[in-house]
């Protein structure tokens, strides 16, 4: 029987690889048609939509002057943006309000997760403040909004303020619930290394309670824009808000909804990279069923 050579032998070893090669670019390439499919049915949802929209506002079955039809919104969000608004240009009033919602988010996330992650790692802080806590949270924080109107003016700290209050609650609450959740054990080998309090929250607490942080700034991004553009809604000199109320008191449906157009798109590319920046830090983690990687 003739010996095999290395010659001959080298398929053999490269069809053992073959199968689980092959695996892989069988999950790969459903993960792509996966993707293209539920980018595609999205985007004929968004088209029929607009369509059945446009078809009932020409065919007068909903009365196009009270909620307008997309061809008009498009006209509307083109003359914005080529000729500007009574504010003054378009871009300018889309950055006033993402300057607002930006600062109000930025300072709620990072009271709430200094405050979250203090209640959750010091008991006698959350037993003592913890009620008045839930009290504040209960509160209907949109009516705060004329009250910091009075206080801060029409400038742009009353709508800081207002999209601080709104982040503030969802942040710390994660927060909270993210140190409490921590592996005790962890909690435990650490202190049997020598880890100080301060060493434990920085390399154990903190690190853990990250992914509940991350799912909370996902939602309070929105909730800043609502704080701004409510602010802005109630009195301001500019911004998206402003452009919604004087829409409004001048019965432009179109411009209402193309104010709010802009809004989407300002939320949906902060999702965006929120979502990005989140698998980026979290790459370490197995991805959840159905999720695309």
């Amino acid at each position: 029987m003739p010996e095999a050579t290395p010659a001959t032998a080298a398929p053999a070893l490269g069809k053992s690889k073959t199968p689980g090669t092959d695996r892989s670019r069988a999950r790969a390439r459903a993960a792509r048609n996966r993707a293209i499919l539920v980018q595609s049915t999205r985007a004929l949802v968004l088209l029929g939509v607009i369509g059945l929209w446009e078809w009932l506002a020409r065919t007068s079955v909903i009365d196009p002057f009270n909620f307008s039809m997309p061809s008009k919104i498009w006209e509307q969000l083109k003359q914005w943006a080529l000729h500007g608004t009574a504010q003054g240009s378009l871009w300018e009033q889309i950055w006033y309000t993402l300057y607002e919602a930006l600062l109000g988010w930025g300072i709620g996330v990072v009271a709430g997760v200094v405050l979250g992650i203090a209640f959750g790692r010091i008991a006698f802080l959350a037993d003592v403040l913890g009620p008045y806590i839930k009290v504040l949270n209960a509160l209907p924080r949109i009516v705060l909004a004329p009250i910091f109107l009075i206080w801060f003016g029409l400038g742009p700290a009353s709508k800081v303020a207002s999209a601080v209050v709104l982040v503030f609650f969802p942040v710390f609450f994660n927060a909270f619930q993210g140190a409490r959740e921590v592996d005790r054990n962890l909690v435990a080998n650490s202190r049997i290394l020598g880890a100080s309090n301060r060493q434990v929250t920085l390399q154990v607490v903190i690190p853990s309670a990250t992914s509940w942080i991350f799912t909370s700034l996902h939602v309070s991004f929105g909730f800043a824009l609502i704080g701004a553009i409510v602010g802005e809604y109630i009195g301001a000199t500019k911004g998206l808000g402003l452009l919604v109320s004087s829409s409004q008191g001048t019965f432009n449906a179109a411009g209402v909804y193309a104010a709010m157009v802009i809004l989407a798109v300002v939320a949906l590319l902060a999702e965006g990279l929120l979502t990005f920046l989140e698998k980026r830090l979290f790459r370490w983690k197995p991805p959840q069923p159905g999720e695309d990687r």
